[in-house]
Parts: structure tokens; sequence; C-alpha cells
């Protein structure tokens, strides 16, 4: 064993030339088949991707730092595998660029290729405050203390249970009184978990969901969904697919977001977003965890 232990067995060369042949796509098709649904109905929404280890040599050969984001669409081919993007940003560290502007196009031609989809590049100077990358909190309640009351225990399962997905029980009088005027859903849970399926590290994320529905959620129920999630290796694009398929699925909503805010690994966070019209899609932003 070496002499840092476990972690330093295993290591990984960073390229410090231009490398774009270092991101690794992986096709979207192949976690929509997983999920066994209408595949046409999960190519509306956004990945939003940031980078927080973003850098490069202006004319000078001074380092330039930067945060950036990444915004992919649902309907691209491909996804890029994270770490392939990290090794990627890496290896333009002792690249030099005029301005911005040559950097930004760069990574948007690069990203674009791979995810074969127009791929959308933003830089955020860091010494400026942008409005857009301020902390927000999800809208609606939060429902991670829905199963304070219940005696049942939580069994840890290998793959997401839709079946867990119940709707709260009320009688026939009050489901016809109060379908016209039920309020949209909407609600978050800090408690998302699953692995990737490449490394198989555990990947941390909240989850939102905005919904209109005649069919009444039961915030116990739907946490219990999302706890399933714990043991389940995916990408974090084909959780909130999985997700926002099961919710159509049980709920025939009417409208429906799915959102999820991953914490970063590698210096990147993923958050992947669908929707069932484009006019529900939201703006990006971040949580407090990022």
């Amino acid at each position: 064993m070496s002499i840092h232990g476990i972690l330093g067995e295993q290591t990984t060369d960073y390229p410090t030339e231009y490398s774009p042949e270092t991101l690794y796509p992986i096709e979207r098709s192949m976690g929509r088949e997983a999920i066994d649904w209408q595949a046409d109905k999960l190519n509306m929404g956004m990945d939003w991707w940031h980078a927080f280890e973003v850098s490069w040599l202006n004319t000078q050969g001074i380092s330039q730092v930067a945060m950036a984001r990444f915004s992919i669409p649902a309907t691209s081919a491909f996804i890029v595998e994270s770490k392939s993007l990290k090794l990627y940003l890496n290896s333009i560290d002792f690249t030099k660029f005029a301005c911005w502007d040559d950097v930004e196009a760069l990574l948007a031609k690069d990203l674009s290729a791979c995810a074969q989809g127009e791929v959308k590049v933003e830089l955020f100077d860091l010494t400026k405050i942008d409005s857009e990358l301020l902390i927000t909190q999800p809208n609606g309640a939060c429902i991670d203390n829905a199963l304070a009351d219940s005696t049942d225990k939580v069994a840890l399962t290998l793959h997401p249970d839709a079946s867990l997905l119940q709707s709260k029980p009320i009688d026939n009088k009050q489901e016809v009184s109060n379908k016209e005027s039920r309020e949209p859903y909407a609600f978050y849970s800090n408690l998302l978990r699953s692995n990737c399926p490449v490394t198989n590290q555990p990947d941390w994320g909240t989850l939102a969901v905005e919904m209109s529905s005649d069919i009444e959620v039961d915030d116990a129920s739907m946490l219990r969904y999302i706890l399933s999630f714990r043991q389940h290796n995916g990408f974090h694009e084909q959780c909130v697919e999985q997700i926002f398929a099961d919710l159509s699925e049980r709920f025939k909503p009417t409208a429906l977001m799915v959102r999820a805010w991953y914490t970063r690994r590698g210096g990147i966070d993923i958050n992947p977003c669908r929707v069932s019209d484009i006019s529900l899609l939201p703006k990006p932003s971040r949580l407090i965890r990022q």
C-alpha cells in the first residue's frame, strides 16, 4: 500500500495541454431506456452545471480564474461524464487566451460537440457580485420531517420504488369540494441520495417538485419514495428523469417541474431540471449546500 494509504493507490494523469479529446460522452438514451417510459417527454428541460475550478492564462502568462455555468439542453444526445469534464477543464490551465470571450467560445464549441447539442457557457468574474449566483431557497415546504410521527421503519432498497407513492387518504366529499380549488403542489427534500454508476461514490442533492394534479400528495409517502433512491446507481440526470416519469404516472399532473441541486464533487455541481412544458422552466440557481 502507498504511504498515502488507500487514497494513494490510484492516480489520475491531469493533462497540462489543451485536450478536448478527454471529454467523454454518455448517451442519454441509455438512462431513458432503463426508465422504460415515454422518452420524448423526458427531453424538455435543462442541465445546469457549475464549475468552480476554471482557470487559464492571459497573454502575459498570468493565471486567470472564474466560475462557469454550462447550460446543457435535455434534447442533447449525450451527457458529459463529470470526471472527464474536470480533466478537460484542467487541460486549459496553461493555455493562453486573449480575452474571456475566447475562453467561453472554446468551451461552448467543445462541450456542444461532445453533447451533440447547443451548450451555453457563461463565465463569472469572482470579483463581481452577480445576482444569478446568489444563494436561493427552493419553493414550497420541506417534507424532510414528514415521517417524524411514524413508527414504521424505512427500509433500504436497492432501486427506486414507485409503489411507495401513495395519495393522501381523504373522504369523497372532501375530494369533490377541493378538486377545483386545490393549489399546485410545491415541496422539496434535502435527503435525495444516489450513487455514481461510474465510481459508486455517493451523490447528495436537494430535490424540488412543483406540480398541478387532482390527486392529493401524501408527504410521508413522497419522502419514502425519495429515500428509496439511496442505493440506486444512476447519473444525476437519470435520477431526475426517473422521478419525473414516476410522478407523471402516479399523479397524472397537468403541469410538472422536477429539479435537483446536487452538491459538488471535483469542483463541479450538476443541477438537472425537467418540465412538462418549456414555459415552466425556471431560472438556474444555487443553494446553500453548493
